[in-house]
Parts: C-alpha cells; structure tokens; sequence
C-alpha cells in the first residue's frame, strides 16, 4: 500500500516537460524538509498500485500523458509493482526526486532537484532542476560535471529571486530558466 496525498490532472508546470498533459500521482511523505516546499503531508490515502493506476488512467490512456510521480519525496515509496501498474497503457513515468534514495525500475524520465547538504545516489538524471537558494548557489557547478547530459534548470524559489536566477543564467548559459508557470497561471 502506498500513502497518496492526491491524483490530478494538469499541466507539467516546470522543467524540460513544461506545458505537457500529465497525471501527478503525489505520494506523502519526505526525507527533507524544506522551507519552501508548499505540499502538506499531514493527510494521505492508502491505495494499492492497481488502485493508483485506476485512478490515473481515469484521467488518460493516451500514450502521449505524463505521469508524473511526485511528492514530498516519491522515491521513498515508489517500487516496480508501482512503475509496471503505470505503465500498462504505455505511458511516460516520470519522477521529481531529490536523488537522496535510489530509484525503481521503470522511471522512464528523472528530474533531479538536488537540496543542499544531501547526499545524492543517482547514476542518472534526464534533468536537473535546482531551486535557486542562498544554499544551493555554491552547488550550481558540480551539477553540470555530475550530470553533464542532462537538461539544467536554474528555478526561482515561490517566485521570489526570478531576477537573481536570470541573472546568474546570463553569466552561466549552460542553465535554462525553469518558472513554476502552473502558479502564474492559476492551476493545480
């Protein structure tokens, strides 16, 4: 059984992914606890994987939708029977991790967003979406040496450095600005 904070279908806010019809399974509960994240843990639903998957498919069984595992932190419960139940219409699986525990077969697509201070484990990431903070700034470099394939976002935090991150994005043109565009527009 897995700890559902809630299902919904919306559009990929943020990242390489931005503006694409998804299905957000987030799942409670994290490692870390960062000041700015805005999900609340505190309630959750005990659903099988098979119940997930109904659910998800509810919303889409085109090929073309993205579910996008989420959290909190999804790896900590996200396993096989999870990623095999999703993937059953043949969607995309994608995870926003912070990379601190490994990760099950069947992520189709991996956006790292490293927290200051963790220990990241990943062999892997299709992107890297650093939250700009105080914090992660002396970090920016090595992520581009660690994971010199992946897509590098630079994200302003809740919106309120944007003109730091395109900054630092102009003297570092290797990094791309990622904005949380659901906020801006007012949906989930």
């Amino acid at each position: 059984m897995y700890k559902v904070n809630e299902i919904f279908y919306s559009l990929q806010g943020e990242g390489f992914h931005t503006g694409k019809a998804a299905v957000f399974v987030r799942l409670a509960g994290c490692n870390l606890r960062c000041p700015f994240c805005d999900t609340d843990f505190s309630s959750f639903t005990l659903m099988s994987a098979a119940q997930i998957a109904e659910r998800v498919f509810a919303y889409s069984t085109d090929a073309d939708t993205l579910i996008v595992l989420t959290g909190g932190e999804p790896s900590l419960q996200a396993d096989a029977a999870l990623t095999e139940a999703l993937h059953r219409y043949g969607q995309t699986i994608t995870i926003e991790t912070n990379g601190t525990h490994p990760l099950p077969d069947g992520i189709d697509w991996v956006t790292l967003s490293p927290k200051a201070g963790t220990k990241i484990v990943l062999p892997r990431a299709d992107e890297v979406k650093v939250v700009l903070t105080a914090d992660t700034l002396p970090d920016l470099p090595q992520w581009l040496e660690v994971y010199p394939d992946a897509h590098h976002y630079l994200q302003p935090c809740s919106q309120t450095n944007t003109e730091d991150a395109v900054a630092y994005i102009l003297s570092h043109p290797a990094w791309r600005l990622s904005l949380q565009t659901h906020k801006y527009i007012h949906i989930s």
